[in-house]
């Protein structure tokens, strides 16, 4: 049975990306960057050449992560647009433009019977995502973000 979700345990690694991929290609730049060399005009190209490579390895590793980010971002707000369409009875437009990205994602944490409370709170108070996830009482679980 999975644990609880809450505020101490709901940061989420994948270890594939975390832990293999991202670490590799930090190191293939940094021992790229060690084996830099300036000494005459083949071995200044072959840097650079290498450099660029590592660079694009890098970035490579690194886009489909923040693809997928952008994407459940989205899809949060669809889903708090919805949640909020259903238990306050009004469109969430006028609230969402005066709540951050970052205070929406962490509102969606919270359960029904304390989120119209905590969004009134984050748009009076602006209070900061990690604020908000501190307070929450009613942790609504998500084990499926990326």
């Amino acid at each position: 049975m999975t644990p609880a979700q809450n505020f101490q345990n709901h940061a989420k690694y994948y270890p594939f990306h975390h832990f293999f991929i991202m670490p590799l290609a930090l190191l293939f730049l940094g021992w790229t960057v060690i084996k830099m060399d300036f000494n005459d005009s083949d071995t200044i190209s072959q840097s650079i050449y290498h450099l660029l490579l590592a660079l694009i390895v890098l970035l490579i590793s690194y886009l489909p992560r923040i693809y997928a980010l952008k994407n459940q971002n989205r899809i949060i707000r669809l889903e708090m647009r919805q949640r909020f369409m259903e238990l306050a009875g009004t469109p969430f437009y006028e609230k969402e433009k005066q709540l951050s990205p970052a205070q929406i994602i962490a509102l969606r944490f919270a359960g029904d019977d304390e989120i119209l409370d905590l969004i009134e709170k984050s748009i009076n108070e602006k209070t900061t995502p990690k604020e908000i996830k501190k307070s929450i009482k009613n942790w609504k679980a998500d084990h499926h973000r990326v």
